[in-house]
């Protein structure tokens, strides 16, 4: 689809995972330097207490590796059951306590994430097989890259990661413009070569946008009904035309807007919305153990 803005996720760099560090520990774990002596080692494993599909292991990992530890891990993007060891971890006992609540946040909201992205794909390509589920940038702020790492981990697609990832004009852009069609013919003169994808609130807005050039189109906050046949009238008027659907999309109807025919579903939910799975990290017996709080 050539106006949908993806490009390959780079790699979450370490600086980021050691600021989400820093923002836990502030100027030290307290309760740590009180209780374990400085050079204690210890062994731990984080489970998960309910299944789902992993995600942010990779970055669990890192950041306990970044502290001393080595670790061993489950693979992101494979299906997990409730109470499979996730990962596995040796070291300093001191810096396995002071990762464990941050390695934790990041597996399970990542988790989650992909979780919920699994069964949107899922759910959408039991209608029509070809269906594509893109996130949008309805994030926390700090957290895209690792959200839409997560869903691509699920199965689903990133959109556009920023704002230079390509053109997509949206209805402030159009108000700024005075119309759809005059914001489209300035998208395309400034696009130098770079797809340009143009939101639509009516089918006689998107009708606009296409005379006007546009090749792709995102259908914003139509009915399951209304987007199919809006759909079904903008593919025998305009051939060839990419169509996005978006606004109002979610787990429980992602199916009825998959068998409108358009290309691509956007869900903002799979993000803004995603629930954390439940997991845990525990010290081994023998050492002393304790429960996540």
């Amino acid at each position: 689809m050539a106006s949908l803005h993806t490009r390959p996720l780079p790699r979450v760099p370490d600086g980021l995972l050691l600021g989400l560090l820093r923002s836990d520990m502030g100027r030290g774990d307290l309760t740590t330097r009180a209780i374990v002596p400085r050079g204690q080692g210890a062994r731990a494993r984080l489970v998960t207490r309910e299944g789902g599909v992993a995600a942010g292991l990779e970055e669990a990992a890192r950041l306990f590796r970044l502290r001393g530890c080595r670790v061993s891990r489950a693979r992101d993007g494979s299906g997990i059951r409730r109470g499979q060891v996730l990962l596995e971890i040796s070291g300093p006992a001191r810096a396995i306590l002071e990762v464990e609540r941050t390695a934790l946040n990041l597996a399970m909201r990542m988790s989650g994430v992909a979780t919920g992205t699994r069964r949107c794909v899922e759910a959408a390509r039991r209608v029509d097989s070809r269906m594509r589920v893109v996130a949008t940038r309805k994030t926390a702020p700090g957290l895209g890259l690792l959200d839409k790492k997560a869903v691509v981990l699920g199965g689903g697609l990133s959109h556009r990661l920023g704002l230079d990832d390509g053109i997509l004009v949206k209805d402030n852009h159009i108000r700024l413009a005075g119309s759809v069609g005059e914001a489209t013919r300035r998208a395309l003169r400034g696009a130098g070569g770079r797809p340009v994808e143009v939101e639509a609130e009516t089918l006689e807005e998107a009708r606009e946008a296409a005379r006007a050039g546009a090749r792709g189109l995102l259908l914003d906050n139509f009915s399951p009904r209304a987007l199919g046949r809006a759909v079904k009238e903008l593919r025998r008027e305009f051939p060839g035309l990419a169509l996005e659907a978006s606004g109002g999309i979610t787990p429980s109807n992602v199916a009825a807007y998959a068998r409108s025919g358009a290309d691509v579903l956007s869900l903002g939910s799979l993000t803004h919305s995603a629930r954390s799975l439940d997991m845990s990290l525990d010290v081994l017996p023998g050492i002393g153990r304790r429960k996540s709080l």
